[in-house]
């Protein structure tokens, strides 16, 4: 694993943050996870306390998503030794794969099947902290289906890496991509909404982006560049 590595990875959770299905809900999930409304975090009353409380809880909701995504990170990687023999076939398959994900993304390649849409229904955050982590673990089940081009494209390379470790930090990588806007958000939530709105007109543009981002994994997976 090297830099080129590990960036391709920090990218591609910024540019999970910033796609069209997870963006629009991200202050959403930020105001859930610290158990607030957004009156609450609008108050100057007590400004300080509330935004304190929600960074801490976004802290802890972005550990449990990350769990996930490195988790996944170390078995993509310990399957792929344990297939050692048909690592060839596996990069192969996978970079075809991811092509035909990225354009799928682009609306160039239509798809039908991947068009299913995931709805978790939460009523009551559980207490503390804990509950944040484990409301973090919750949703990164539900943006799987969602994420899962851009994900799978760093699972791909995961699944070539040498080492679980390698893999692990490979998925650590992109998770700090993800989690770090998202913390961002949480610190400067009213300045966020404003540039999330204005940002509405761009979708397109950034489907495009992902999209041309995991075909271009695909193909340094065929070319066994990874």
């Amino acid at each position: 694993m090297n830099f080129f590595s590990l960036f391709l990875a920090f990218g591609a959770g910024v540019l999970t943050f910033f796609s069209p299905c997870v963006l629009p809900l991200i202050p959403s999930y930020i105001l859930y996870a610290a158990g607030i409304t957004f009156k609450d975090f609008s108050e100057r009353s007590n400004a300080i306390q509330v935004r304190k409380q929600t960074i801490i809880h976004s802290l802890f909701f972005v550990l449990g998503f990350s769990l996930i995504f490195v988790s996944l990170g170390a078995a993509v990687t310990l399957i792929g030794q344990f297939v050692f023999g048909f690592r060839e076939i596996i990069r192969i398959l996978g970079g075809i794969v991811l092509i035909l994900l990225g354009l799928y993304i682009m609306d160039i390649l239509k798809l039908p099947f991947l068009n299913v849409e995931a709805k978790m229904r939460l009523d009551n955050k559980p207490a503390g902290y804990l509950g944040s982590f484990l409301v973090g673990i919750t949703f990164a089940a539900a943006w799987v289906p969602c994420v899962g081009p851009i994900l799978g494209s760093i699972l791909v390379m995961a699944s070539v890496e040498k080492t679980v470790l390698a893999g692990i930090i490979l998925l650590a990588a992109y998770s700090l991509g993800l989690g770090l806007p998202f913390l961002l958000t949480a610190l400067f939530l009213n300045s966020a909404l404003v540039y999330f709105k204005g940002l509405s007109k761009y979708m397109h543009a950034i489907k495009v982006i992902s999209g041309i981002f995991v075909v271009i994994i695909g193909i340094l997976a065929l070319r066994g560049s990874l």
